[in-house]
């Protein structure tokens, strides 16, 4: 059950209108990393803890329904910015080059399509999808999954603060950003936590005798002109989860022959077998 409150949770309003930037605030929204995803995220991860995990199944299902609010303020500006914009504008822009550039650069679709309001869609369009979302099962990959997505969308954020002016913009701005702050750090101890009970490699319930160890730990050279890959702390030493000595393979092994795929039936009419020697 989800209750909603009217109210904003922080204020969402610029100072002015601006289409263009209407159309870059919509990657908060629906984009990869924006808000929906992380929304629908944290979300389904919490409707699918199991019983003796109640504390994490709290815990994203607060930092999920935070999230829906993301999207009411993202939306509620993306609307704000977008007020006055009319046929009036479209006139204007033929005399004034300034109005031309910013009605060149809206997304049309905020005007044919919803009517001046925000849609589930990115930047330039694309609808959001729900393949952008990761929900494993498994909390401690998850919680890594978050841990990234919380990091991309704090980038995205920070890099439209960047493109703003307007002082009512970076406002919300800021906040989005400080809570993207906060949800690295909360994923982050979320995953030490887990790590200091689980492991460090995911899955840890995998019996590790099933898996080839001797390889385990190698990183191969796969650049043919450079070893540079050797100078970093993953070439030597323990590994992060002590279950093993890094090493750095400088020659690749090959232990498999070189493939040959038998042709297939007649029926299915691929390239028959070309000999060289046959003359055409």
């Amino acid at each position: 059950m989800f209750l909603h409150d009217k109210h904003l949770q922080f204020e969402a309003k610029p100072v002015k209108p601006d289409p263009l930037m209407a159309k870059k605030v919509q990657e908060l929204i629906g984009g990869q990393f924006g808000e929906m995803s992380v929304a629908m995220q944290y979300l389904f991860q919490g409707w699918g803890v199991r019983k003796g995990n109640e504390k994490y199944k709290d815990l994203l299902l607060d930092i999920g329904t935070e999230e829906l609010g993301h999207i009411e303020m993202l939306a509620t500006m993306v609307g704000r910015l977008l007020e006055g914009t009319d046929i009036k504008h479209q006139e204007a822009a033929a005399k004034d080059p300034v109005v031309g550039s910013i009605l060149a650069g809206m997304n049309p679709q905020h005007a044919i399509v919803s009517g001046l309001n925000a849609r589930p869609a990115d930047s330039v369009g694309n609808p959001w999808m729900g393949s952008y979302i990761i929900s494993s099962g498994n909390l401690l990959a998850d919680f890594r999954a978050n841990l990234n997505a919380e990091s991309q969308g704090r980038i995205q954020a920070v890099r439209i603060y960047e493109m703003a002016d307007d002082p009512g913009l970076k406002d919300m701005l800021a906040v989005l950003i400080a809570r993207d702050s906060f949800h690295q750090n909360l994923w982050m101890q979320a995953i030490a936590e887990l790590e200091a009970s689980e492991g460090k490699i995911v899955p840890s319930t995998f019996d590790r005798s099933k898996e080839r160890t001797d390889i385990a730990f190698s990183l191969y050279n796969h650049s043919a002109s450079s070893e540079e890959s050797s100078l970093g702390s993953w070439a030597g030493g323990t590994t992060p989860a002590g279950d093993g000595e890094f090493n750095y393979v400088e020659k690749i092994p090959f232990e498999g022959a070189v493939p040959e795929l038998e042709n297939p039936p007649a029926s299915l009419h691929n390239t028959l077998p070309q000999n060289d020697n046959k003359k055409l």
